[in-house]
């Protein structure tokens, strides 16, 4: 053990010392380990963090959730699109709830929203270009709705259509300037008034959209319906599972209730579109999944190049140390102990590169941070595909040399110069 620990700090310290005496030779060398692992960390660790936002944005539309719409999300929004397809398809009903329970007993819960972008005012102040929600009781069950000031609209006031108004962290500090100050005040909207009684936590901005309850108004689904056209109001039903129901169990189930509510014959097709959160998921999933791929081809071209460079540095070195390395076998040093200190010099040279990329990545991550509003980590698992892809490529890098040093005759070392 303790032989073992001998030669990994002289290993090490011959790397330092290799580095210090010839620095420009050393870092130029060292340069394409430092891109390449700046290349592989810092993207990896960009795109992980974007994934993750997005992931966490997409959970945000709520888990083991079916959206009922009569526009099908994963057909895209391209030029081959099948609107006219889509449109034709009656829009979902809010009246579909009672027996969308009662025929699928693998749902939790379901709701009906309705919006659309409408003008807000108090007194003299107007805010334009406002989401208004028409939402029904359960949908903070499938979506939760943070709450900072306030209370979230009770279920009477959903049932009586009430004029109870949750709005905006931004609606709250733009019409009233504080969000201490909306409380219990009238708003105005599509002429009708209704009495703030919360305010939603502040969401800051989302990459996908999402419900962007920074910029809302949520009312009562009854009262939401009188100042909107429901038709033109982007109708949805959202259908959750049950805690031990999958989202495709539910899906299967949702199927046929929905054909059954519609009265679709068996001849018939659907006229409605069950769209899964988890596909949306799985979707982004397999498209990060390729860009890493590229990202990791980018830096093992790197890698490769700097392999050379390191290489390059371990046959200058058995070279220079030649009489050296006669030396110690000549005293009773084995041909092992002579390759693994090489190995490890090698190992510990594409280390210091790698810390050098580290120290690049860590910087980026804290440009991307301050600059774009945009949270970038460099996880624990980067960490650790770091160091162990350094300590690969050193190994391959020093492996010729370092078998080259460890066969050397005793004899005809110690006489070179």
């Amino acid at each position: 053990m303790l032989r073992t620990i001998e030669i990994v700090f002289s290993s090490l310290k011959m790397a330092l010392q290799e580095l210090w005496k010839n620095k420009l030779r050393t870092f130029l060398s060292l340069f394409g380990i430092t891109i390449g692992i700046f290349c592989i960390i810092g993207v990896t660790a960009t795109l992980n963090s974007l994934e993750h936002n997005i992931q966490s944005e997409i959970k945000s539309f709520g888990t083991n959730t079916i959206y009922v719409d009569k526009w099908d999300y994963s057909a895209g929004g391209g030029p081959d699109y099948p609107w006219w397809k889509y449109i034709k398809r009656p829009v979902p009903k809010y009246e579909q709830l009672e027996e969308i329970m009662i025929r699928t007993p693998s749902a939790k819960h379901a709701a009906f929203k309705i919006n659309r972008e409408d003008d807000a005012q108090f007194e003299d102040n107007t805010l334009k270009n406002v989401l208004l929600y028409g939402l029904s009781n359960d949908f903070n069950q499938i979506q939760s709705v943070d709450i900072r000031l306030g209370r979230y609209i009770s279920a009477t006031e959903f049932h009586q259509g009430s004029n109870a108004f949750v709005i905006g962290n931004e609606v709250a500090e733009q019409l009233f300037l504080s969000a201490e100050r909306a409380l219990g005040k009238m708003i105005t909207t599509k002429g009708k008034k209704g009495i703030v009684v919360g305010i939603i936590k502040k969401q800051g901005n989302q990459m996908l959209g999402g419900w962007q309850f920074d910029r809302c108004i949520i009312m009562p689904y009854r009262f939401a319906r009188t100042i909107m056209d429901e038709k033109q109001a982007q109708p949805l039903i959202l259908v959750q599972g049950a805690d031990n129901i999958t989202s495709v169990a539910l899906k299967d189930d949702l199927k046929g209730s929905m054909r059954a509510i519609n009265k679709l014959s068996p001849t018939q097709e659907d006229n409605f579109s069950l769209n899964d959160v988890n596909d949306w998921s799985k979707a982004f999933e397999q498209a990060f999944s390729g860009i890493n791929m590229g990202g990791a081809i980018i830096g093992g071209i790197s890698l490769i190049v700097g392999l050379f460079g390191v290489a390059n540095i371990m046959f200058v070195s058995v070279k220079e140390r030649t009489s050296q390395i006669g030396l110690k076998k000549a005293i009773g040093a084995k041909s092992r102990i002579i390759l693994t200190e090489f190995l490890l010099e090698a190992a510990f040279l594409c280390l210091i590169g790698g810390m050098i990329g580290l120290l690049l990545v860590f910087g980026l991550t804290k440009i991307l941070s301050g600059s774009f509003n945009f949270p970038v980590f460099i996880s624990t698992s980067n960490l650790i595909w770091a160091v162990g892809i350094c300590f690969v490529v050193g190994i391959l890098a020093g492996i010729i040399p370092a078998s080259i040093a460890a066969r050397m005759n005793p004899v005809v070392a110690i006489r070179s110069k």
